[in-house]
């Protein structure tokens, strides 16, 4: 398929109207625009049987980052609405191949290892209180997402103590207190 057709299609896939698929395929910016209202549309459907073939239209863009970056904005989306680590994981699993299929080995591992970020978020909120080695496993970005949401103590103790940057180690710091403080 060409561009053109793979643009087409996933607006239609998504519903949206008013793309104009020809400055689309012009402009990688416009064709971002459309993927994040596209990727806001799949991942609000209570159906996730389309989601492997949308991303490996996606991934057939020709600007590796315009695809990366679509497929880790529905990672994200997903992440946040899914009910829990096996279902996410699941979810994550049928993306596999078509993520592996990337060429630039950068691109491929920077989605792997957002999706790795999400599974050990959502354990976290399932209630695992990670240990300093696993904490040690996510990113920066992971670490301080936690910072600023977590409601556990354990998790903002741990993070206050051994959070990677300073900010993150002050954020969990301040909301563990604040949380201490706060009337019950």
């Amino acid at each position: 398929m060409t561009l053109h057709a793979d643009v087409a299609e996933l607006l239609a896939v998504a519903g949206i109207p008013g793309v104009d698929v020809d400055d689309a395929v012009a402009d990688e910016h416009v064709r971002w625009s459309a993927y994040r209202r596209i990727v806001s549309v799949i991942s609000s459907s209570p159906s996730r049987e389309r989601d492997r073939a949308i991303v490996a239209t996606i991934l057939r863009d020709p600007v590796e980052m315009v695809a990366k970056s679509a497929v880790v904005a529905l990672v994200d989306e997903i992440a946040m609405r899914t009910a829990g680590p096996a279902e996410f994981r699941e979810w994550a699993s049928g993306l596999l191949p078509e993520i592996d299929g990337i060429e630039g080995e950068g691109h491929r591992e920077f989605i792997r290892r957002r999706i790795r970020d999400w599974l050990f978020h959502l354990s976290v909120q399932d209630g695992h209180v990670p240990t300093t080695a696993e904490l040690a496993e996510v990113t920066d970005w992971m670490q301080r997402t936690l910072a600023e949401g977590s409601n556990s103590p354990a998790v903002l103790a741990l993070l206050a103590e051994s959070g990677r940057r300073k900010k993150t180690r002050n954020v969990a710091e301040n909301r563990a207190r604040s949380r201490e403080l706060r009337p019950r």
